[in-house]
């Protein structure tokens, strides 16, 4: 037990992304449950969020930030589970929901570039701040849905909110370029946070892959 302790405590961006790949899993199982399976992904997502925090804290970004941004995050799921039918409830949540998981990407990248050298727990975080994107920008669409109703529309239940699952799947889909969802954005609001997505994830590959690739061969030559 103190070795996977200590293991994890040496790779939280590593347990950061093997809970994200989880939660993939996992989520189809939350969804076709009632109120209990709402209680279980709002835990879920709070352990996720403890995660990131931990994540958040080995590197360069301010703490107190991860931390005034998680804060709400908290509350508001707490009070989501309570009162799930509060639709103003539901946006501000995913407002810091996306905030907080930026934020972490946005740390995870410095940790990322703080330094020449190339760690093993520098390469989870190419991972896990990819999939914490991801997840940013599910809750972005989440949040857009309630401001603009119909945002999305899909293949199946057309004219239904999108579940949280379908815009996680659009979300991957988008940033990783494959197009493979049929969730598809028919709002100006909605399409402009797609291409958004799509430019993040351009650059994201472009700079933080190839740099950390660059860094790992030329540390192997030496």
């Amino acid at each position: 037990m103190s070795e996977w302790y200590r293991a994890a405590k040496g790779h939280p961006s590593g347990v950061l992304l093997s809970v994200q790949i989880l939660g993939i899993l996992l989520y189809p199982f939350m969804e076709e449950a009632s109120g209990l399976g709402r209680a279980v992904f709002s835990l879920f997502g709070l352990v996720v969020l403890v995660l990131a925090v931990l994540a958040v804290r080995r590197t360069p970004a301010l703490n107190v930030v991860a931390f005034l941004i998680g804060l709400p995050v908290v509350v508001l799921t707490v009070l989501q589970v309570v009162m799930s039918d509060n639709t103003s409830i539901a946006l501000w949540s995913n407002i810091f929901h996306a905030l907080f998981y930026f934020y972490t990407a946005y740390a995870l990248i410095r940790y990322m570039f703080a330094d020449n050298d190339v760690t093993r727990d520098e390469l989870f975080a190419v991972g896990a701040a990819f999939t914490v994107v991801a997840w940013g920008f599910a809750y972005v669409f989440a949040a857009t849905q309630i401001i603009w109703p119909h945002s999305f529309l899909a293949a199946v239940s057309p004219d239904a909110q999108r579940t949280w699952m379908e815009l996680l799947f659009l979300s991957v889909t988008t940033l990783t370029s494959t197009g493979l969802s049929d969730v598809v954005p028919v709002l100006s609001h909605a399409r402009s946070f797609v291409m958004i997505e799509q430019i993040a994830g351009m650059l994201y590959l472009a700079l933080v892959v190839a740099r950390l690739v660059g860094l790992t061969i030329a540390r192997s030559r030496l």
